[in-house]
């Protein structure tokens, strides 16, 4: 299987004005998240990126669309990836909504939380590792087994996903931090997936070239005694 970067778009005038976006058109990067998504090209350079994919809402695909253009690479919408529907909470002031007994739920207990007129973090989670091990299964059988790829996403969708990646119950997902702009990086084997990164936000990511071999081998499945070697 493939080796995935998760990457949460850059700072949004919702993100800076501390309100809850969620599906709400029209929210743009603000100036930090512009100029964010332009270091992107720079950051992932080295990088040998397979493919590009995007939550569907303007914020991510601002985020990628340099990088995509740098790369020449077709950004593909995948609709799994969207933000959370909030329903009522939508629009709303986050000081605010921690307020609400809903509240509650979301950090203590999000595993059973529901948000009012919209979507449960549960089926959040199931859709979003549903397509991320899709497209990973899809790209690894197109460019082999070492494949790297990129997903543009939102901040619970990222966590969600990690913490199925983790091993972790939905409930302590929220022990989980994914920033503005931020790369988290999972590589998907026949036996368990790998958490390589975890809200990364620097600049030296050489470590997720593919290592240059003469005979190509599968990826093993097996984790390192003592820890990996720094070789491959």
């Amino acid at each position: 299987m493939g080796t995935v970067i998760l990457l949460r778009h850059g700072r949004s005038t919702a993100n800076s004005a501390g309100v809850l976006a969620g599906r709400t058109p029209g929210v743009t990067l603000d100036e930090d998240g512009l100029a964010q998504a332009q270091t992107l090209v720079e950051r992932l350079a080295q990088l040998p990126l397979a493919a590009v994919v995007s939550s569907p809402l303007q914020r991510c695909r601002e985020t990628v669309a340099p990088l995509a253009q740098a790369r020449a690479l077709e950004v593909s919408v995948d609709d799994r990836f969207v933000e959370v529907d909030y329903g009522q909470w939508t629009g709303r002031e986050l000081r605010k909504l921690g307020k609400e007994p809903l509240w509650k739920v979301v950090q203590a207990h999000p595993s059973a939380a529901v948000f009012p007129g919209g979507e449960g973090l549960a089926a959040l989670q199931a859709r979003a590792v549903a397509a991320v091990r899709e497209w990973d299964a899809k790209l690894a059988a197109e460019h082999g087994p070492e494949v790297l790829w990129l997903v543009c996403s939102h901040g619970d969708v990222i966590k969600a996903v990690l913490a199925d990646a983790l091993g972790v119950h939905l409930d302590g997902f929220q022990r989980i931090v994914a920033n503005p702009c931020s790369v988290s990086v999972v590589t998907y084997t026949e036996t368990r997936p790998f958490v390589q990164r975890v809200n990364d936000c620097g600049d030296d990511l050489r470590s997720l070239v593919p290592p240059k071999r003469r005979r190509r081998r599968r990826p093993t499945s097996d984790a390192t005694p003592g820890g990996s070697t720094g070789t491959s």
